[in-house]
């Protein structure tokens, strides 16, 4: 086992040329735990019709099973975070992979729906807790100068499990059963729970009365204002009503709350002071507008492959599969170009082949073709990757070991609630461009439209996100040299 760390690095690793065996086993647990949290958000969507048919559900219903899942990570991978920073990662994550792997059994032996759903809400805790904790511990077993690969690791491991889990999902279900979906979830988990005990850095040993306090009224506070805005991006299946409006007014009401209640806690969830440092706040601000595009591609390329190409079922999944591919022999790759070139100007580069991309598709030609839809779309996740791991190594990197796990939390954050964000508002676009109510009916001339009217939109947020990097990078040249 790794000693104890007490500047929050390993002087020994630090000075290592190479990764030394314990190092590459702890990365191994951290990356599959990376791996299943994002197995479980990919892998239950392919099961949703046959989970109708079982329990005797309607959509409204078993949609539940993703929304349970996406609320337990969205509110509280947070608090989460920072609980880690004062408790202790090591002894927390555990706990996660523990509660992760329990729940993934009880969502396969649940009888009935609704203790589906209520099992999948303690899956997403966990997997809430194994997001935030696996980036911040990436500062306690890799020299610095390793930061870049280790992120580019860890963002393949994500982008493996959300391409393998619509694959892996409908072989279980057509050659076992739906509750293989989730009894799959047990031994990969015994496995990772094992890694991270073994390899991973112990705590420190702090003493009580030397602890910061856990903000509990910020945590209640940040957990209902997140569900309120997730239910209103999620709920209606595309149409924005009353019900949505009053959700979003709810959001907006508890941010105000939340900042007031933060600038007087005397140990705050979230420090304000610490959006004052123009990295973070770029970072933040920057992957929340990425992942709201990234969603446009999930939104938008099934009906423009299925409508416009005509395309089977088969061959949908198999073009939709590319973009995840290409993250995935991508991250690693990428992590080393940060380690070499420098993280923030490789988020540049990354942002600049998204818009790229993104402006190629809303050029498309009137004669479309697999390949003309392909190339614009490989080089948007080449750019995505890119700025992923960029964008990650450079807030990781220098952060103080105290505000590892609150900082990862809050970078997961901007990524879900982006996705969040893209599935409704990128949705909205689309259907609004493709002048139809029903775009699973539009003619294919009208999709095309959608499409690049949709791609015109998300590479001006691009060109937005990239304005907010370079001004940050000018703040971060400035303040260094004075």
């Amino acid at each position: 086992m790794l000693k104890p760390i007490s500047a929050g690095r390993d002087e020994a690793v630090a000075r290592s040329a190479e990764w030394i065996p314990s190092v590459r086993w702890a990365l191994a647990g951290l990356s599959l735990s990376m791996l299943l949290s994002s197995l479980g958000t990919s892998i239950a969507n392919v099961g949703l019709p046959t989970l109708a048919q079982t329990f005797t559900a309607s959509f409204q219903e078993v949609q539940w099973i993703v929304l349970a899942y996406l609320l337990g990570i969205t509110t509280l991978i947070v608090s989460v975070g920072r609980l880690g920073d004062i408790l202790g990662r090591r002894r927390l994550l555990l706990a996660g992979i523990f509660l992760f792997t329990v729940a993934s059994v009880l969502c396969g032996v649940a009888p009935t729906l609704w203790l589906l759903i209520a099992a999948r809400a303690a899956q997403g805790l966990g997997a809430a807790v194994m997001m935030a904790l696996t980036m911040a511990f990436i500062g306690e077993t890799v020299p610095k100068e390793k930061t870049g690969r280790a992120m580019g690791l860890l963002g393949t491991m994500s982008a493996i499990g959300t391409a393998l889990g619509p694959s892996l999902g409908g072989a279980l279900i057509s050659g076992l059963s739906w509750r293989a979906i989730f009894l799959v979830n047990a031994p990969l988990g015994i496995v990772t729970f094992l890694l991270t005990h073994r390899y991973l850095p112990v705590d420190r040993r702090v003493p009580k009365s030397d602890r910061a306090g856990f903000d509990n009224v910020g945590t209640l506070l940040l957990a209902l204002t997140l569900a309120a805005y997730a239910l209103a991006m999620t709920m209606g299946r595309g149409s924005f009503g009353s019900l949505n409006i009053a959700l979003l007014l709810a959001a907006a009401f508890g941010v105000g709350l939340f900042v007031r209640a933060e600038a007087r806690a005397a140990s705050p969830l979230i420090r304000l002071a610490m959006f004052r440092d123009p990295v973070l706040s770029a970072s933040l601000a920057t992957s929340t507008l990425v992942s709201t595009v990234m969603m446009a591609t999930l939104v938008v390329g099934p009906f423009y492959l299925s409508r416009t190409l005509g395309l089977d079922e088969a061959l949908v999944g198999l073009v939709l599969s590319v973009g995840p591919l290409v993250t995935a022999l991508t991250g690693v790759p990428a992590g080393r170009i940060a380690d070499r070139f420098g993280a923030q100007r490789m988020t540049i580069v990354g942002l600049i082949g998204i818009a790229a991309g993104s402006f190629i598709l809303s050029m498309m030609s009137a004669t479309p073709s697999i390949s003309g839809y392909l190339g614009p779309i490989v080089v948007i996740t080449v750019g995505y990757a890119t700025f992923q791991t960029a964008n990650n190594t450079a807030v990781m990197a220098d952060i103080r070991p105290d505000q590892r796990g609150v900082t990862s939390g809050m970078l997961n954050l901007s990524r879900n609630l982006g996705l969040v964000t893209g599935t409704s508002v990128m949705g909205a676009v689309f259907a609004l461009a493709s002048a139809t109510t029903d775009v699973t009916t539009a003619p294919s001339e009208a999709v095309a439209t959608g499409m690049r009217f949709t791609f015109a939109v998300a590479a001006i947020l691009i060109v937005v996100a990239l304005a907010i990097a370079l001004r940050s990078r000018a703040l971060s040249r400035r303040t260094q040299g004075d």
